[in-house]
């Protein structure tokens, strides 16, 4: 699997697929070797698809020093040089989203087209749900926690009467493999506090790329009231609703097509 010198740390990164370049930056926590990874996703079949785990994640080099947004920017930007990519288009999705954000502003002629996934901007725009607070709850308790939270339709009420489903979500939510290796825990932590300080609202007018705001009406992570602010902030923006929760992508048939076509512009 390709690696490559970054900003002083050793990155792990992909490549498949052809068409029109895309980067795309994954989430809290992200980390390719989960399967089904973004590579098993229509993007990898539209696109020459690029996805790298970023800094304290995956087989990603784990520092245990802090870690700004800006560095995850800059990180992606220098991916970009790695390449021989001049620009790109962009996906964040989440927590990536957030980098998305940190790139498009620092790095404007590297973005071309960018899709802004059950994300937030923070400061007077809203964050995304604090999971530097529930940093202590492990397995199956952070999974209960977090279920009817990712999506708000599985309450307690829903739980009861899908015990099948809501067990599963539980298995999966709490499944970990790569627990316990080497740094793992050190750049979640640093990860969650770089996200924890993201606040891109003041500067949001300076996205000047074309830019889609791809969003869950059940997210409780990322929350409406941001989607709408995001959208309204970043000059010409189009917000488009999906059926599901912070994980649309899986739950509407209909959010890859539709973020395809607004790549392909």
């Amino acid at each position: 699997m390709p690696n490559a010198t970054l900003n002083g740390l050793t990155f792990h990164f992909e490549r498949a697929g052809s068409g029109p370049p895309l980067l795309f930056i994954s989430g809290t926590g992200g980390d390719l070797r989960t399967q089904p990874n973004v590579f098993a996703s229509p993007l990898a079949r539209t696109f020459d698809l690029l996805a790298y785990d970023q800094r304290g994640l995956g087989r990603t080099d784990k520092p245990d020093v802090p870690y700004s947004m800006a560095d995850y920017a800059d990180d992606a930007a220098a991916l970009l040089d790695h390449v021989g990519w001049d620009e790109a288009l962009v996906m964040g999705a989440s927590f990536g989203g957030m980098v998305a954000q940190e790139l498009a502003l620092r790095h404007p002629a590297r973005v071309k087209r960018l899709v802004l996934a059950c994300t937030s901007p923070g400061g007077e725009g809203g964050a995304s749900f604090p999971f530097h607070d529930i940093e202590h709850l492990k397995g199956e308790d952070r999974a209960r926690h977090m279920i009817p939270i990712s999506d708000v339709r599985r309450d307690a009420a829903w739980a009861a009467t899908h015990p099948a489903d809501y067990e599963k979500l539980v298995e999966l939510g709490s499944a970990d493999p790569f627990a316990g290796e080497p740094g793992r825990a050190e750049g979640a932590h640093r990860q969650l506090e770089a996200r924890r300080d993201h606040d891109t609202w003041d500067r949001l007018p300076q996205i000047a790329c074309p830019t889609l705001i791809a969003a869950g009406r059940y997210d409780g992570i990322a929350l409406p009231s941001a989607q709408e602010k995001m959208a309204a902030r970043i000059p010409g923006a189009a917000l488009q609703w999906f059926e599901g929760g912070h994980l649309f992508m899986l739950q509407d048939r209909a959010a890859y097509p539709a973020m395809i076509a607004f790549l392909n512009g």
